[in-house]
């Protein structure tokens, strides 16, 4: 299934893919080791630590939600269930600033608000075609936490019933409502806002702002199977 494939999860970070609410069953005891006091005979884990990896939680659950609800659902509703999830976890506003680089100061404000309005569908709409099956799979939480400066990386695997697991890092920084979602690293690595930057720059230069919005929309309408609605 294309959600657990290696290459697939390499697209959908390395891609401009992020780039997830429903209640879903209980994770596997690595999860639940990642959350504040730990599990029933385990080591309690700061409570500081278990803030950063809130989100992360969060996320891991909305994913397996419209895994579980797969492709009898309709695209717009799965779409409808993570995007509440997808806007409280990430930075979407940070990771486009970054995205599109020093160009994002020179855009009018009209054309930054329709940029972040699609780049929020497209992240959505991303996420919902590539985890649009399960079988059986679990997200695990590495229990420790790595610095990056000021930001902290949460290590999460996926790992599917049979086959190859897939590592991806998130980059997690303080914001004022909380920690947030900044990055993604494949294999713990390679940086989905860095590829993503560099996707952007060749649309802006061709066509500026205007030329980025229509390829974003064309995405989403692309991966929804049509229009989708906000």
């Amino acid at each position: 299934m294309r959600a657990v494939s290696r290459t697939v999860s390499r697209r959908t970070v390395l891609g401009l893919a992020l780039a997830g609410l429903v209640t879903v069953p209980r994770l596997g005891r690595a999860v639940a080791a990642a959350q504040v006091g730990g599990p029933v005979g385990g080591p309690a884990v700061d409570p500081a630590v278990g803030n950063v990896m809130a989100p992360i939680r969060v996320l891991n659950d909305g994913l397996l939600g419209v895994m579980r609800a797969g492709k009898p659902t309709p695209f717009r509703d799965r779409f409808h269930m993570l995007a509440p999830t997808v806007d409280r976890v990430f930075d979407l506003a940070g990771i486009l600033r970054i995205s599109v680089g020093p160009r994002w100061a020179g855009i009018d404000a009209a054309q930054q608000t329709a940029l972040t309005r699609v780049f929020r569908r497209f992240t959505v709409a991303s996420y919902v075609d590539n985890y649009d099956s399960y079988a059986d799979e679990r997200f695990d939480v590495a229990p420790t936490l790595r610095a990056i400066g000021a930001d902290q990386v949460v290590s999460t695997t996926m790992v599917p019933a049979s086959g190859d697991t897939v590592r991806i890092d998130y980059v997690m920084r303080q914001k004022e409502g909380g920690w947030k979602i900044v990055d993604a690293l494949l294999d713990g690595t390679i940086s989905r806002v860095a590829v993503q930057r560099s996707d952007f720059r060749g649309v802006l230069a061709q066509g500026g702002a205007p030329a980025l919005i229509v390829s974003l929309e064309r995405k989403v309408a692309d991966l929804a199977g049509g229009a989708l609605e906000s």
